[in-house]
């Protein structure tokens, strides 16, 4: 009897612990796609990603548009730095920023005049019309200068900005160039 006594108390035994075994699950699948869960769970996770992707890409935005502010901010600075040493007459003679080609430009801070005559050929129209002479303005289809001299060769001796990138003055033929005095 006893042994019987000690077997069926093994056996409920093994029966407590297989059933409380079977009804937990074994791990958690939540992650894996293959498997169905309900549908309850399904939308709520996926919901709530669509969310966090939103937020996200709404963070990036701001991100984007304060570094894009940030920026605004420094360029307007710098502009106006360099606006208000122009406007006031301290630089070049309020001559404004020099131009790529600035033979036109150096001419205004020695001459005077609007921002049109950065250009060399509106020199031509400057003025008054005139015969070679000290102190008038030379014009070129693409440059301008001043007549400052007469060298020994008969050539007239021209001072002019952006002549191999600097002011210079040398000699130079003024055949089919127009001349202006003011």
């Amino acid at each position: 009897m006893r042994k019987t006594v000690f077997a069926v108390a093994a056996m409920l035994c093994a029966f407590a612990g297989a059933t409380s075994a079977d009804a937990r699950p074994s791990r958690d699948d939540s992650w894996n796609p293959f498997i169905q869960h309900s549908s309850s769970v399904t939308s709520d996770t996926r919901a709530t990603r669509v969310k966090a992707k939103r937020q996200r890409a709404a963070s990036r935005q701001r991100g984007q548009r304060v570094r894009y502010a940030a920026r605004q901010a420094r360029q307007a600075r710098r502009y106006t730095a360099r606006t208000e040493s122009y406007n006031t007459g301290s630089y070049r003679g309020g001559a404004g920023p020099r131009p790529r080609a600035w033979c036109g430009w150096w001419m205004r801070t020695q001459r005077g005049g609007g921002p049109h005559l950065n250009v060399a050929w509106n020199w031509s129209k400057w003025g008054r019309a005139s015969s070679p002479q000290v102190g008038a303005v030379v014009v070129w289809r693409h440059h301008v200068g001043e007549i400052v001299g007469r060298a020994p060769n008969g050539q007239w001796l021209v001072r002019s900005g952006n002549d191999g990138g600097a002011v210079r003055t040398r000699a130079r033929s003024v055949a089919g160039a127009v001349f202006r005095v003011g």
